[in-house]
């Protein structure tokens, strides 16, 4: 990655940091992480709340040549306890109590008071070798770690760049998950183009509208539930967001009746964008385009094909089939790395997202082939789900799977065969206890049997449809 532009201006509550501060700031910090033994390779843990800290110790990180592995702050104990196996960080850096439990922690709050004066003096990191770690489920399965090297971070952070025709003049503000790929690209592109960005410890929809005004903010990002707040408030009207080019919609799939109100109440209009942990930035509309029924065009430098599912073979334009892509924004691979075999051949990265491209070039996407429960632009795996069920001794059996939702994108129904009484709220606070909150139980069917084939396989697919399409 780029140092970035010198005249990007970092914002966070009633201070503002330029550049150079942050980057003088991360040098300092690289010094007391070289000193703890942190070097070119080592994988350093990162669970931290949106703040200018959090921005530090990434380039601190980046300046040993070490790896960032970012863990969710919504993440419980036993989600962080995977994450770490998995990634098996040298040193962990953050301000959450669940990493401080699971290994030894700098809190970020004590490591900035503490550290030295210009004290950092090294060789940039190579193009070639890892710089994050950012937890995705892929297509199947339990979370796995995607790797992005220096040189396909940078690759997103120019798509992206590209993508909303970011410049210095820019002013953002970023409220989503900075663990979040979505939150990190918004945050790396913005520096690296010299824009002024605003970091909010957490999203609060009158804090984020008043700030639209008082800080002339230009582009904003929403996800689904920030898009939703928005359309909902009943005194958007009264709301100066005159500065807004458009509003940003990413990681679900646009609700246009809820982008079209906004609309017309305020006359921004949204832009449409796609992308994946895997391979940050695919395509993405512009506003000038107008349209909500596409995601957009694939931006510059991505390779986009819509293929059979079953044979691979190339569709034409208006059939729906599995979504491909390549780019040098392609991840490295996943961890464990026998993983990327299921979704990386040839090159190309396989989505599980099933759409089409029409005459324009304009990509629509329509389902997913994959067993992925999207919320809130959050990957849920069922497989996740199911196990911590399993471990209820009421339940016999279970299936998990996602339905549509207008606030969330998806929704998480859990099939449940029981050996013996249990309560569908005795179940849902144990998803609740133990797992992130955007993978709570929306609801409990009880179900004499699940479906499966007798080598053992779920078959997710029929359960959802008897349970779901049938009415």
């Amino acid at each position: 990655m780029s140092s970035g532009s010198s005249t990007a201006v970092l914002a966070f509550e009633d201070r503002q940091w330029r550049l150079p501060e942050i980057d003088a700031l991360a040098d300092d910090l690289a010094a007391v992480l070289a000193a703890d033994g942190v070097g070119t390779g080592d994988r350093v843990a990162l669970m931290s709340s949106n703040r200018p800290e959090f921005v530090i110790a990434v380039r601190a990180i980046w300046r040993l040549g070490a790896i960032v592995a970012l863990i969710s702050t919504a993440w419980k104990r036993d989600e962080v306890a995977h994450a770490l196996a998995l990634v098996q960080p040298r040193c962990a850096l953050g301000d959450h109590p669940v990493l401080a439990e699971l290994m030894p922690m700098r809190h970020l709050d004590d490591v900035m008071a503490e550290i030295p004066a210009g004290t950092w003096d090294g060789e940039p990191p190579s193009a070639g070798s890892d710089a994050l770690l950012v937890f995705s489920s892929g297509t199947t399965g339990l979370p796995k770690a995607v790797r992005h090297t220096h040189a396909s971070l940078a690759a997103a952070v120019r798509h992206w760049r590209d993508a909303l025709e970011l410049t210095a003049a820019d002013r953002i503000q970023v409220a989503t998950p900075p663990s979040h790929i979505l939150g990190l690209l918004n945050i790396l592109t913005a520096l690296s183009v010299g824009a002024w960005v605003r970091l909010h410890r957490r999203f609060d929809i009158d804090v984020m509208l008043k700030t639209i005004a008082a800080d002339k903010i230009t582009v904003e990002m929403a996800v689904a539930p920030i898009a939703l707040a928005i359309a909902a408030h009943p005194e958007l009207e009264s709301f100066d967001l005159s500065s807004l080019r458009f509003i940003m919609w990413g990681a679900t799939p646009v609700t246009a009746t809820v982008a079209e109100d906004i609309t017309r109440r305020t006359g921004v209009p949204f832009v449409p964008a796609y992308g994946t942990s895997e391979l940050p930035v695919i395509a993405c509309s512009h506003a000038a385009a107008g349209r909500l029924d596409s995601v957009g065009r694939p931006v510059p430098g991505v390779q986009l094909q819509v293929v059979d599912v079953d044979t691979g073979e190339l569709l034409s334009p208006g059939v729906p089939g599995e979504i491909r892509v390549r780019s040098d924004s392609l991840m490295a691979g996943y961890l464990p790395a026998s993983a990327t075999a299921e979704v990386v051949r040839d090159g190309w990265f396989h989505t599980g997202d099933v759409g089409y491209l029409d005459a324009g070039g304009w990509l629509r996407i329509t389902d997913r082939c994959k067993e992925m429960i999207k919320v809130r632009g959050f990957q849920v795996a069922p497989a996740e789900i199911e196990a911590v069920l399993h471990e209820h001794p009421a339940v016999a059996d279970c299936g998990v799977f996602g339905v549509p939702d207008e606030h969330d994108g998806e929704a998480v129904v859990a099939a449940v065969a029981l050996c013996a009484p249990v309560s569908d709220d005795e179940l849902c606070a144990l998803i609740s206890d133990r797992l992130a909150s955007y993978k709570r139980l929306h609801r409990v069917v009880f179900v004499p049997e699940i479906p499966r084939l007798p080598s053992g396989k779920l078959l997710r697919r029929l359960l959802k449809e008897r349970l779901w399409m049938s009415g």
